[in-house]
């Protein structure tokens, strides 16, 4: 359990730097959208090319080979999604959320905030996070496709075009 051969050693050394070489190549050739964390799917695609890099390392039963076909797979499944997400609204709808208001003008959206299981303490966390320690100084706070919220101090102008409401923005 706690012991190493220096079989296995050597394996995890040169397939770890072969697996490695492997996804970097890929995610340069698929470009800089395969690992950005715009909505769900994004991240459950990074957390999946990390689980799999995992199981080439460790697993005697998954050959460098197969890796690396589990690597161009879900790249190419990645690419293919948000290729069809960008041409076509109504699949873009359906794999993506929408970002949702929480906070405009000095109120809390509490149906918007319940609807989407965010409290006030993360909303302030957040707020706190970007440097702002008075939410007088905040217009609204939206909280993005990928999860993470964004703060909007002075003018919302059409940055909030796309953000669904309960209220007139």
């Amino acid at each position: 359990m706690f012991s190493i051969t220096l079989d296995s050693f050597i394996r995890i050394i040169s397939v770890g730097i072969l697996a490695y070489i492997g996804l970097v190549v890929f995610l340069r050739a698929s470009g800089k959208r395969t690992l950005t964390k715009l909505n769900a799917f994004d991240l459950v695609v990074t957390v999946a090319l990390g689980s799999t890099l995992a199981t080439i390392l460790l697993s005697k039963d998954v050959s460098l080979l197969e890796g690396l076909t589990a690597f161009a797979l879900l790249i190419l499944m990645q690419f293919a999604i948000t290729f069809m997400a960008v041409r076509w609204n109504g699949f873009s709808k359906f794999i993506k959320s929408e970002p949702q208001l929480l906070y405009l003008d000095g109120s809390f959206l509490e149906g918007a905030m319940k609807k989407e299981r965010i409290n006030k303490a993360e909303i302030l966390q957040a707020v706190r996070n970007q440097g702002t320690g008075d939410m007088e100084g905040v217009k609204a706070v939206v909280l993005e496709t990928d999860g993470s919220l964004s703060i909007i101090s002075g003018q919302t102008g059409d940055a909030l075009a796309n953000v669904k409401s309960d209220r007139k923005i």
